[in-house]
């Protein structure tokens, strides 16, 4: 099968840092799923793991944590789809990557696509979905039946993969007073037409900004861009008791001991714990993307993709990971067919 793959961990702009290959075909065994990559889309993640490093591989590594296709085979212990279903799901780190013709995942953290979308747009949903819901409802325990209508929350990094979707939960299900961050013309428009209230640049004073909506402290603090830079502005925004949710690692100590006298929260998300500790509640995600999907099809949510970059392969990959590194992606990238 078709792949795109890395040796060595090298700089985007080496034409060696991501290189199409032709690997074996899995075969699916126990709960896993053999799917047909129709579309994946590219995250934060995937530059992360490929950055530079002295490690190389003896074997092709695959990245790609973002898919939507069809169920070609079923291992034998899988119970909740079958061969033809039409999927989308974020997979696991601790496995091969998405970015090949046909891709194994256990069916426990796997959806149905979305009825109402084709390939390419529901690639954009799985990992940003997971994450943005796990941060706000899991994390943060905002209930996504309304019952905490009317609080507020400022997401840091409104435009990006992440805060495309979680804007969309805060303002759709939670019926929160969104904040979100943006920096250009391009990316507040794109923020405000997802639903948020207001829009203050992250690159300037965020807690001076809000002052200046009226907005003195907010009940809850998505940051989905740069812990560190953005850690001492969120603890001065967060109300009393608060609590505070970040997907970004930090490269520096977090200082907590800002929120001690506020007696606020500090949660971390990871999207990949549950398939990477093999969690009893694992199920939880396939239960969740079947929730995304219901959703999507009924018209409450919308796609995140931003830009099709258009085929699955090692030059459109790159070209993927050297927007991403260069913080001018909106929405979510997006590649179609190999």
């Amino acid at each position: 099968m078709k792949a795109v793959a890395l040796h060595r961990y090298l700089p985007i702009d080496n034409p060696e840092s991501l290189i199409d290959v032709d690997l074996p075909t899995p075969e699916a065994t126990g709960r896993d799923l053999l799917v047909k990559v129709e579309a994946i889309s590219v995250n934060p993640v995937d530059t992360k793991v490929r950055a530079p490093k002295d490690t190389v591989e003896k074997n092709p590594r695959v990245l790609g944590w973002d898919a939507a296709g069809t169920v070609v085979a079923v291992g034998p212990d899988v119970t909740l789809f079958k061969v033809g279903d039409p999927v989308f799901y974020a997979g696991s780190i601790t496995r091969p990557g998405a970015n090949s013709e046909f891709h194994l995942v256990d069916e426990r953290i796997v959806g149905r696509k979305p009825a109402s979308l084709d390939f390419t747009h529901a690639a954009a949903l799985p990992l940003t979905a997971i994450t943005a819901w796990e941060a706000l409802f899991d994390r943060l325990g905002v209930s996504p039946q309304g019952e905490h209508a009317g609080r507020s929350v400022l997401i840091v990094g409104g435009a990006g993969g992440v805060g495309s979707i979680g804007i969309q939960l805060a303002t759709q299900l939670a019926k929160l007073k969104v904040i979100a961050t943006a920096s250009r013309p391009e990316s507040a428009k794109w923020a405000t037409e997802l639903g948020a209230d207001h829009i203050v640049d992250h690159f300037g004073d965020i807690p001076a900004q809000l002052k200046q909506i009226g907005v003195d402290q907010v009940d809850y603090v998505l940051i989905f861009n740069d812990t560190d830079r953005h850690f001492p502005a969120a603890a001065a925004a967060i109300a009393p008791q608060g609590s505070i949710c970040s997907i970004v690692e930090n490269d520096k100590p977090v200082p907590v001991e800002l929120l001690k006298a506020k007696s606020a929260a500090f949660h971390w998300e990871f999207m990949f714990t549950r398939s990477m500790f093999g969690t009893p509640d694992m199920i939880e995600q396939h239960k969740l993307l079947t929730e995304i999907a219901r959703l999507v099809d009924a018209g409450t949510l919308r796609t995140t993709l931003g830009e099709d970059l258009g085929k699955i392969d090692a030059a459109n990959l790159r070209r993927a990971h050297q927007l991403l590194e260069q913080g001018r992606a909106i929405g979510k990238l997006v590649l179609t067919g190999f």
